[in-house]
């Protein structure tokens, strides 16, 4: 059967690379075998290093899927416009389609998924998500009897790398950052990683997949680790906990049986001895929580050329069965059927409530602790900790760090805007949520 590669770098070197590698293991599994047909990029000059075994290579990525020789297409060129034309054009076309782009997916998923089915082709996008780690098929067949309560995820390595750097090295963000696309392990421009996109991009994935939901990207609160300290994760060590940026989905359901989801990005304090707290460097993991298997563990490589190449080849194999057999929509792309998927409404952040870490820069002159502590009393917001850091010179600010007790998020906003208003406050409070329970 024959495989389109449209988008020939890292990943996409990958996949050829382990369809020929692997070539015998994966016809003894299908039971015929899996032939690379043909390969389009832009790029047609660059050596990659592999040998494509006579498959054409050029930079037309129409001809390929137009190609009777080709009978099963991956998306490997990432971005939106192009990926989604080449994407519905395969699928018009009734070939299967198997991408790792979950930005596409995040934001026109409900289109792409439509289109599979009025052309009878299935799409696959493991890769998508959490690289070679098969989270997607975990949530889709292998929780498929459970109500998922959960889910937390270490989903981008490239964070979890800088702040597993400057946990180590006691650092600056600015510099691990520097270094770590001196390594390779960050991109030139590297705003979709730190700022948190990409982590959102895959938590919209996993929560409609979680919770049979509709989820609107642009309504997912992100934040990302630019303003991580290194006093934020030595205070969280003196705590006993350590900061990861978290995707968090978790259902919610209130006394008259209405339920809601909430999706959120955004740097986490979790206790040390968590199993997600031990997972450092590039590495991914996702923690769930179903009602029936209770808490559950996805651990491995996020990213990179050959574990995601794994997660690509694994869903051709799937799509190569079912042509094979002559079905479609085995199993429905978000595990729950487009007819049951339904919007649901988000938990807005104001009404989470939990223990909240809060770090004050203020000068260091009698009274402004009281001020500061006052405002957070008259907000109802309980303090578990107090600690300055550090003394000032005449005029000079110090961080004031503030653990509270748990406390409604609406509240503490508040009295932060009531706080960053006092005339010794001379910058903006940073907030780090807690969750305990991992």
């Amino acid at each position: 059967m024959g495989v389109g590669v449209i988008g020939f770098g890292t990943i996409g070197t990958g996949v050829v690379k382990l369809l020929a590698s692997n070539a015998d293991v994966i016809a003894s599994r299908l039971g015929f075998p899996l032939r690379l047909a043909r390969v389009a990029d832009l790029d047609t000059a660059r050596d990659r290093g592999v040998d494509l075994r006579g498959a054409p290579f050029d930079s037309d990525a129409n001809a390929l899927i137009d190609d009777p020789a080709v009978h099963l297409v991956v998306e490997l060129i990432g971005g939106y416009d192009a990926s989604r034309r080449l994407i519905l054009r395969a699928l018009g076309r009734g070939k299967p389609v198997v991408t790792a782009n979950k930005a596409l997916l995040a934001v026109h998923g409900k289109e792409v998924f439509e289109a599979a089915r009025r052309g009878g082709a299935d799409v696959a996008f493991e890769a998508s998500v959490g690289g070679g780690i098969p989270i997607l098929r975990a949530l889709r067949e292998g929780l498929a009897a459970n109500r998922i309560e959960s889910l937390h995820g270490i989903i981008n390595g490239t964070t979890n790398y800088v702040l597993t750097q400057m946990e180590q090295g006691g650092e600056p963000f600015e510099v691990v950052l520097k270094r770590a696309q001196e390594l390779g392990y960050a991109e030139l421009d590297p705003s979709f990683d730190v700022d948190g996109v990409d982590a959102a991009h895959k938590i919209t994935l996993l929560a409609s997949m979680a919770f049979g939901a509709e989820v609107p990207f642009k309504e997912v609160p992100v934040e990302g680790i630019r303003d991580v300290t290194p006093l934020d994760i030595e205070m969280a060590a003196e705590f006993g906990y350590r900061i990861k940026l978290l995707g968090i989905t978790k259902r919610r359901v209130d006394d008259a049986g209405r339920e809601r989801i909430e999706v959120r990005v955004h740097p986490t304090m979790i206790p040390a001895d968590s199993l997600l707290a031990k997972v450092d460097g590039a590495m991914n993991a996702i923690a769930v929580h179903g009602d029936a298997v209770g808490p559950t563990l996805f651990y491995g490589a996020g990213a990179g050329e050959m574990p995601t190449a794994s997660a690509v080849v694994a869903d051709l194999i799937e799509l190569a069965r079912e042509v094979r057999r002559g079905s479609t929509g085995r199993v429905a792309p978000l595990s729950t059927l487009p007819e049951a998927l339904v919007p649901k409404p988000l938990v807005p952040l104001g009404e989470l409530h939990g223990r909240l870490y809060l770090r004050f820069t203020a000068q260091d002159r009698p009274g402004v602790l009281s001020h500061i502590t006052g405002q957070l009393g008259r907000h109802g917001i309980s303090i578990e900790s107090v600690i300055q850091k550090g003394r000032g010179h005449a005029g000079a600010s110090v961080p004031v760090v503030v653990f509270t007790h748990p406390a409604s998020e609406a509240a503490v906003r508040k009295a932060l805007e009531a706080i960053d208003r006092l005339p010794d406050v001379t910058a903006a409070t940073r907030v780090v949520r807690i969750e305990e329970e991992l």
